[in-house]
């Protein structure tokens, strides 16, 4: 990591607020808080990851508007993790947020150290998943050839046929990649 982790935390409790910015503070972190999901996309804008309630409505348990929120974070920006909590869960509502995006979620109350290793490891897939976005096909295509070539110890004949081309066209790639 270079620079300074900003994490966002998303709570219609102020006492979870402060509690998760506690435990989130520390040297390189940024902890910024919001009580409602009023601007949701420009208050995400430059995080490295987000923590997310699934409910934000008194006496609601159906997580409709963290799976809501969640949608509209995934729709703007797709490389953004996002941890959800709630403390009121069980397998199914993790499953189910996991399928639609979400990258771990966390019961409350929660241990500091867990939602701070949590957010930690959310920003770090955050991280491989804008580093990814940023490649090109000719960046993707030479990690693969060494891959291939590493995978076969060296082996043109063996890469060739893992990546599918024959031995005079990965040869051309070899070549072009100046490996």
């Amino acid at each position: 990591m270079t620079g300074q982790r900003r994490y966002l935390v998303l709570d219609d409790d102020a006492d979870v607020l402060k509690a998760a910015a506690f435990a989130l503070a520390g040297p390189g972190v940024r902890v910024d808080v919001a009580p409602s999901l009023d601007g949701l996309e420009a208050l995400a804008r430059g995080c490295d990851a987000v923590l997310l309630d699934l409910n934000f409505a008194v006496g609601r348990r159906d997580a409709g508007e963290g799976l809501d929120a969640l949608a509209r974070l995934g729709a703007a920006d797709p490389a953004l993790s996002v941890v959800l909590m709630t403390a009121f869960g069980g397998v199914a509502l993790a499953v189910e947020t996991l399928k639609r995006g979400g990258v771990d979620f966390i019961l409350k109350p929660w241990r500091n150290e867990a939602l701070a290793e949590a957010m930690d490891r959310a920003a770090a897939v955050t991280d491989a998943r804008r580093a990814e976005a940023g490649l090109d096909l000719e960046a993707v295509e030479r990690r693969a050839i060494m891959r291939a070539l590493e995978a076969c110890e060296g082996n043109i004949t063996r890469a060739a046929s893992l990546l599918g081309l024959t031995r005079p066209a990965l040869y051309r790639r070899i070549e072009r990649h100046g490996l």
